[in-house]
């Protein structure tokens, strides 16, 4: 079992809307940047549900985001109910290093959203 945090405080939530594309992900990647800052033990959870497009531009800065919570005995998880993120993530085979979560509460608790049949 992954490690998980006592403190809801310790979390700290990056919230996007709109489209997600070649021109917007900049300010998303500096957004998850920022949200990444000092040190020690890494709670991100990554709030989809204001995104309305994306494309795989996106896999970059989250991976990259993804993979920094992890050395730093953290996680990243994303919340989203749409298809497009899904979708997004099977193309690209990340799927289960992305599952779905239906709130930030849900991605605290590390409660996966069931996915459609």
């Amino acid at each position: 079992m992954a490690p998980r945090p006592d403190l809801f405080d310790e979390l700290r939530v990056v919230l996007a809307d709109g489209e997600l594309d070649l021109t917007t992900v900049p300010a998303f990647a500096r957004e998850l940047d920022a949200a990444r800052h000092g040190t020690g033990r890494l709670f991100v959870v990554v709030d989809l549900l204001g995104v309305t497009f994306m494309d795989g531009s996106v896999l970059d800065p989250l991976c990259v985001a993804w993979e920094e919570c992890r050395e730093r005995l953290g996680w990243l998880r994303v919340v989203h109910v749409r298809p497009g993120p899904e979708l997004v993530f099977r193309a690209s085979g990340l799927l289960e290093r992305f599952p779905r979560y239906a709130s930030t509460l849900d991605a605290w608790k590390d409660l996966p959203a069931r996915r459609a049949t």
